[in-house]
């Protein structure tokens, strides 16, 4: 009887202590990610292959040459050539992680592509960076007061008469309304950021009405009404640039791929004329955004460790490479618009973007359809890649179904 009885408390006792332990997290290490079986997972698999198949099935019918998807996807715009570079997409292609386990993929996901405006979330991203430095003291802070006057690269600087050797500086944010506008303003696309950047005029993305009319309009108190525009992101990419010394995506890749254990296969280009000349060196100011091409050019793995990034409040291992505090800023909607918080982070508040999932989940998202799904409620991950946007919410159902058969 006393065996009996010291069995049951050592019994109690270790089952106790392994209440204590947390589980600890998966980070896949670089060049492996773990994948597990649904069916060890307690997912239901077929289920899961449904999903799948549901979207192999729902490939976008967007060109596969980026290029002419630049003039089929916004041939309503006046100026909407593009200006590069671009790249001929494949397939639809994607992954599914769960726990931190991937449970099932399609395509190739090893391909690296245009995901075009899921760039703006590792724009986003360098600003809380900077933020964290130091380098940006707050983000209500005015943009004009970091950004000086920016000398662009011309190729053939010497003109006649007054011009010879005259550089045209850019000032972005020098405007009387420009100068109003804040860090934020430009994370949330509030800021009716008014101007012209590497040829592209502001009412040249997504005009509400004629040019002659948007070139007029009333601007906007920054702050107030919410735009989805992708040459004011640039001037957010070039104001990061000025602020950071160095080209994005040297910051980007030592702050964040590297340490996720990313692949070397993404690059983070601009435009074939975004060149500025900065502490005297010869420097490309990236695509914010993807719009007239460029962008970044990635495959879906790597998209994926960046949701899980997201995921896990910005923390790899045991490294805080993103603020918890500015993850939580970027999830926070704003009255503009209650459904984005900073760049590309489109939330699911009162369900609208995603009514078959959690309203806390959120998924960074571009043109394609390029998605990055997060899911904390439901322990889920999900790229999806070149799906007819109208099919991403039965997509989603479809895999959280899975989840909670």
């Amino acid at each position: 009887m006393k065996q009996l009885l010291l069995c049951l408390l050592t019994c109690q006792f270790i089952f106790a202590q392994k209440k204590l332990v947390p589980l600890q997290t998966y980070f896949p290490p670089k060049g492996n990610w773990e994948s597990r079986t649904p069916g060890s997972m307690g997912l239901s698999e077929s289920t899961l292959n449904e999903a799948i198949s549901f979207a192999m099935a729902h490939e976008t019918s967007m060109p596969k040459n980026q290029e002419l998807a630049q003039i089929y996807n916004f041939y309503k715009e006046p100026l909407s050539d593009g200006i590069g570079p671009f790249a001929e997409r494949k397939s639809s292609s994607g992954v599914i992680i769960y726990k931190g386990y991937i449970i099932g993929s399609w395509g190739d996901v090893n391909n690296t592509e245009q995901t075009h405006s899921v760039t703006k979330s590792f724009l986003s991203t360098l600003i809380g960076l900077a933020v964290e430095k130091g380098l940006i003291k707050s983000i209500h802070d005015k943009v004009v007061d970091y950004v000086p006057m920016i000398e662009p690269y011309d190729p053939n600087p010497y003109r006649t008469g007054d011009q010879i050797g005259q550089p045209q500086f850019i000032k972005p944010f020098d405007s009387e309304h420009n100068r109003k506008i804040s860090w934020d303003h430009m994370l949330r696309q509030t800021s009716d950021w008014e101007g012209v950047l590497w040829g592209k005029p502001d009412w040249a993305d997504r005009p509400d009405d004629v040019p002659s009319a948007w070139i007029n309009r009333k601007r906007h108190e920054p702050g107030t009404v919410y735009k989805y525009n992708d040459t004011r992101v640039n001037a957010l990419a070039l104001a990061a640039t000025t602020v950071w010394h160095q080209s994005l995506p040297e910051v980007l890749r030592e702050k964040i791929m590297d340490p996720i254990g990313a692949s070397n296969f993404w690059h983070w280009t601009g435009y074939r004329n975004s060149w500025i000349v900065l502490d005297g060196k010869l420097i490309q100011s990236v695509s914010g955004g993807g719009h007239f091409g460029g962008g970044m050019f990635i495959n879906a793995m790597d998209m994926a460790r960046f949701g899980w990034l997201t995921y896990n409040k910005g923390k790899w291992n045991d490294q805080q490479l993103i603020p918890e505090s500015w993850i939580n800023l970027s999830t926070t909607p704003t009255n503009a618009n209650p459904g984005y918080g900073f760049m590309n982070y489109f939330l699911n508040t009162g369900k609208k973007q995603f009514p078959s999932a959690p309203a806390s989940a959120y998924a960074h998202i571009g043109n394609g359809t390029n998605m990055i799904y997060v899911d904390r409620e439901n322990e889920l991950v999900v790229v999806a890649r070149w799906v007819e946007n109208k099919y991403l919410d039965e997509l989603i159902g479809k895999i959280i179904s899975a989840v909670k058969h």
